[in-house]
């Protein structure tokens, strides 16, 4: 389940990460609370997410142009330092008492511009911590094992010292613990990759180049599409989370971080399980089945007004999504040609981090009109109906995987069986 770990510099990453990304989860809890608290808004906190969401939507595929010209070991350290600036200024503002919704939407499109880089050179990345290809699954998944653990410990503790000492020493703290994860990419001895023409042409060229490729290959566009539908419709939960704390549960902070965290604990199981698979094989069907248990988790959640059943939801929720994302990266990562791979996994964040901006202002204004619930529903039976679209075309998309697997090694894990595929004269698993 840890393969990963005995790389280097994936160790080293992960360590540095695993604490940065507590305080990022603080700062995105204190936000959340802090903009319902000044504007008591639900339209407001679509605005916000929309403000920190729309420069990946925007940049992301000239981003992925230049994550595949780049040094993405620099790249990825300079980032971390913008973030760490971003946070500070939060922090200075919020503790002074100066803050206002003007100051955390600037900052939060600030911090967009930021991830439109940090996002595609963070996932392209990977590959050159990981030396061994059989590996980057596993590595993938204990990504995203980090992050949820993250995620179920950051609101937690965010929701404790909002409620103690408010939302200004959530930025400081995430400021701080930036200083973790630079250090840990300053240790590293990263070996120059070779790049197969990615500084040559014009970067317009090599864009359509990278969406031409992504686009006819109906693997990566399908699972590109059915990731972009769930972050539009399905992702703003989180955006209306303040208002179900606050309004339907009738709690505070401490109920606000209670949801976050039990969508965590739910995404970390989620993340746990996909670690302890060994092969990619059979991994393209948890992509609709967890699509499906994320929509059908925010419709039950939808029509809760107990806390104890809307902690509950939150974990079917979390696992659902979690599983979902971090099986289309796995596929994205294990099928992409290593020339396109930033290219590709712009894509991937333009698909999750792109379209979720677009959703945050719709799910707010929804919200202002037709109440929180009735939006989530709203939003829960559309990733339910995509879910539903995409399995039917599994079959297809198995023929189309099949040749790669074969060129990379992957098929013959399937031959310890009484047949290999082609014996039985069927496809993959995906």
């Amino acid at each position: 389940m840890l393969r990963a770990l005995g790389h280097r510099n994936y160790r080293l990453f992960f360590s540095g990460q695993s604490v940065s990304l507590v305080g990022t989860w603080m700062t995105r809890i204190a936000t959340s609370w802090l903009v319902y608290r000044l504007t008591d808004s639900a339209l407001l906190l679509g605005v916000v997410g929309f403000a920190g969401q729309i420069p990946s939507f925007l940049l992301a595929p000239f981003a992925g142009v230049l994550v595949d010209r780049w040094n993405r070991h620099r790249l990825l350290v300079a980032t971390q330092v913008l973030s760490l600036l971003q946070s500070l200024a939060l922090a200075l503002l919020a503790l002074g008492g100066r803050i206002n919704i003007h100051h955390v939407i600037w900052l939060s499109v600030f911090q967009g511009l930021i991830n439109a880089f940090d996002m595609p050179a963070r996932q392209a990345f990977v590959v050159e911590m990981v030396e061994r290809r059989e590996d980057l699954p596993n590595a993938i998944a204990l990504n995203s094992s980090m992050v949820n653990a993250s995620r179920l410990l950051g609101p937690s503790i965010g929701g404790v010292v909002i409620a103690a000492v408010g939302e200004g020493w959530c930025f400081m703290i995430d400021a701080v613990s930036y200083v973790a994860v630079i250090a840990s990419l300053w240790a590293m001895r990263v070996t120059p990759r070779e790049s197969k023409g990615a500084r040559g042409g014009n970067v317009l060229g090599q864009l359509r180049e990278g969406f031409t490729y992504a686009a006819r290959f109906a693997p990566i566009r399908k699972v590109l599409m059915l990731l972009g539908l769930v972050s539009l419709v399905g992702m703003p939960y989180t955006v209306l989370m303040p208002v179900f704390a606050e309004e339907i549960l009738r709690g505070g902070p401490n109920t606000l971080g209670l949801l976050m965290a039990a969508s965590g604990v739910g995404a970390l199981a989620g993340a746990m399980f996909l670690a302890a698979r060994r092969s990619v094989l059979g991994l393209g069907k948890y992509i609709p089945l967890m699509a499906a248990a994320f929509g059908a988790g925010l419709v039950a959640f939808s029509f809760s007004r107990a806390l104890w059943l809307s902690l509950l939801l939150m974990v079917v929720t979390g696992l659902g999504f979690m599983v979902q994302m971090a099986a289309s990266n796995t596929l994205l990562q294990t099928i992409v040609d290593e020339d396109k791979r930033g290219r590709v996994m712009s894509f991937y964040t333009m698909a999750f981090m792109g379209t979720a901006p677009f959703g945050s202002l719709l799910a707010g204004a929804a919200a202002e009109r037709i109440g929180a619930p009735h939006t989530l529903l709203i939003g829960g039976l559309g990733c339910v109906v995509g879910a539903v679209w995409f399995a039917l075309s599994l079959p297809a998309l198995r023929r189309d995987v099949r040749p790669i697997y074969a060129r990379i090694g992957i098929l013959p894990e399937v031959a310890a069986g009484i047949h290999t595929t082609s014996e039985l004269g069927v496809p993959p698993e995906t």
